[in-house]
C-alpha cells in the first residue's frame, strides 16, 4: 500500500485528518522522564499509543532526535508505530533540500533506514532536487509550499511573473513534478487566505498544515 492509500484509510478508520507531531524536548518531559534524552522513546510511544485511534499520521521531527544522538530511538518509534498501529503513516519531518546526488542519500536515510511512509522536503532547489525522492514510487513527498513561520514571507510571497512565488511552487508541483502522484504540500494553518488559494491551484493534493495548537 502507497502512502496516500495509508493516509486516506488511516483518515476514514479514524476519522481524522490529524496529523500528530512528536517534537521530544526532554527538558519539558513529565517529573519521572525530565531531562533523560534515553527516554525519548519511552515518551514519543506513550504518545503514539494513547491517540493511535484519533489521527491520520504521525509526523516525528528528526532534529529532536539527531541533536541528542538518540536515531536508534527514532528508528525504533517508527518501528513501533508500523508493528503496532499499522495502516497509520509515519511523515518523517526532515524538511531536506540538495542536489540530486545528495537528495539520493538523504531520501535512503529517510525511507530505507527509518522506514518512513513520507517526508517533507524543501524544492528550492528545483526539480532536479526533487526527482530522487520519488523513486521511491510507495513513498510520499510532501514539499514545503507556504511555511507557517512569519519569515517564509520573505520569500514565499515575492511577485515571480504575476504570481507569488509560493504559488509557482504549488502549480510546479501539481502541474509538471506530480506525475507519479506522491506529492503533497506543506502550507502552515497562520496564512488560511494562502490554504486557500493552494487549494485552488492544487485540487485535492495532501496538504500538511502545521500551526494547530501545540505539538
Amino acid at each position: 500500500m502507497n502512502f496516500l492509500d495509508m493516509l486516506r484509510n488511516a483518515e476514514r478508520q479514524n476519522g481524522s485528518m490529524l496529523c500528530v507531531g512528536l517534537d521530544p524536548e526532554p527538558a519539558k518531559f513529565p517529573a519521572t522522564l525530565k531531562g533523560d534524552a534515553g527516554k525519548i522513546y519511552d515518551f514519543c510511544a506513550a504518545i503514539v499509543d494513547a491517540t493511535a485511534d484519533l489521527v491520520s499520521a504521525f509526523k516525528p521531527q528528526i532534529a529532536y532526535f539527531a541533536a541528542r544522538r538518540a536515531e536508534d530511538q527514532l528508528e525504533a518509534l517508527i518501528a513501533h508505530i508500523h508493528e503496532k498501529h499499522p495502516g497509520i503513516p509515519v511523515i518523517l519531518d526532515a524538511k531536506r533540500g540538495d542536489i540530486g546526488s545528495t537528495a539520493e542519500q538523504y531520501a535512503v536515510e529517510a525511507f530505507e533506514r527509518f522506514k518512513a511512509d513520507a517526508v517533507t522536503v524543501n524544492p528550492y532547489m528545483g526539480h532536479d532536487s526533487v526527482e530522487p525522492w520519488l523513486s521511491y514510487s510507495k513513498k510520499g513527498v510532501i514539499l514545503l509550499c507556504r511555511t507557517s513561520n512569519p519569515g517564509g514571507s520573505d520569500l514565499q510571497f515575492l511577485d515571480v511573473g504575476g504570481e507569488k512565488l509560493y504559488e509557482r511552487v504549488a502549480s510546479l508541483a501539481a502541474k509538471n513534478w506530480n506525475s507519479t502522484g506522491q506529492i503533497g504540500l506543506v502550507v502552515g494553518a497562520t496564512f488560511p487566505a494562502e490554504i486557500e488559494r493552494v487549494r485552488a491551484i492544487v485540487g485535492d493534493m495532501p496538504l500538511l498544515v502545521p500551526g494547530i495548537g501545540a505539538q
